[in-house]
């Protein structure tokens, strides 16, 4: 039953191409809804650039004369880390993003709207792979003040960086499930400091494998966050540290490692958050 004097709301279209550019169209309205959100309370950045910028400077200047790197100077070691350790823990602030829109009824109010719902998740991916491109601008920029260089060609460098990018959109997408599948963001925080804390630091990312207990190295060597530490490494040509014996398959082939675990994880948790995504705003 119509209102009298109510606009009528166009439909969405049929033709399939004409749903992707409404989609595309949705996505782009829902990513500058977001990034409007930063500019308005630019506190939200903090844990983008601060955090970041005093992890560098704290590891650089007070463990660099403890921890020796074969060959290698540990600030060039341990940038390349601190950019992947980044890049998880603005993930974990998707997923308190996710879990806040929800419980607001934030999207409740999008999806009264002809609109596609999966640009609702789209749209915050997007925006948070922003948010990870200007952490990785900060950092890269106090790695160079702390001594971090980069040794390999421009185009090397380039493919460091968009691989670094195709690692936190894979990972938003993770988040983006733990966010609509917990109850709340204070629950949502929860379990994302539960799992990041421990998988950032079992990893390479601030000190090799090789010296790790035999229990804990081969979990870190299997862990991704590991991978793609030395992916970053190797892109940039900083020293990495190669584990005596046989080390497991991921950092034998980091590169390889990384991308592939950056097309599954999307791949499997993207169709994950959308249905779950469609039954939370039914209920």
């Amino acid at each position: 039953m119509s209102i009298p004097g109510a606009p009528v709301l166009p439909a969405p279209p049929r033709d399939r191409w004409a749903r992707l550019r409404w989609t595309a169209a949705d996505t782009l309205t829902i990513t500058r809804r977001n990034l409007s959100h930063i500019r308005q309370v630019p506190e939200q950045l903090i844990g983008v650039t601060l955090q970041p910028i005093m992890l560098v400077l704290l590891f650089a200047y007070v463990f660099a004369g403890a921890i020796h790197i074969p060959q290698g100077d540990y600030r060039e070691y341990l940038v390349p880390g601190i950019f992947v350790q980044s890049i998880f823990f603005t993930a974990g602030s998707t997923a308190v993003n996710v879990s806040l829109d929800l419980t607001r009824g934030v999207n409740d109010r999008f999806l009264s709207l002809p609109m596609a719902r999966s640009a609702v998740l789209l749209g915050r991916t997007v925006s948070d792979l922003f948010e990870s491109a200007l952490s990785l601008v900060v950092m890269a920029s106090c790695g160079l003040i702390v001594g971090w260089r980069v040794h390999t060609t421009a185009g090397s460098a380039v493919a460091g960086f968009a691989m670094l990018l195709t690692v936190a959109y894979a990972v938003s997408w993770v988040a983006t499930y733990v966010g609509l599948v917990t109850r709340g963001p204070e629950a949502a925080t929860g379990v994302v400091m539960a799992v990041l804390l421990p998988l950032t630091f079992v990893a390479n990312t601030f000190v090799p494998t090789e010296g790790m207990p035999a229990l804990v190295r081969p979990i870190a060597e299997w862990n991704p966050i590991s991978a793609a530490a030395a992916a970053a490494r190797t892109l940039f040509g900083n020293p990495g540290v190669m584990p005596q014996g046989a080390p497991a398959w991921p950092l034998q082939h980091p590169v390889v490692a990384t991308i592939a675990w950056s097309v599954a994880l999307p791949a499997i948790f993207a169709p994950l958050a959308v249905h779950r995504f469609r039954g939370a705003v039914a209920r």
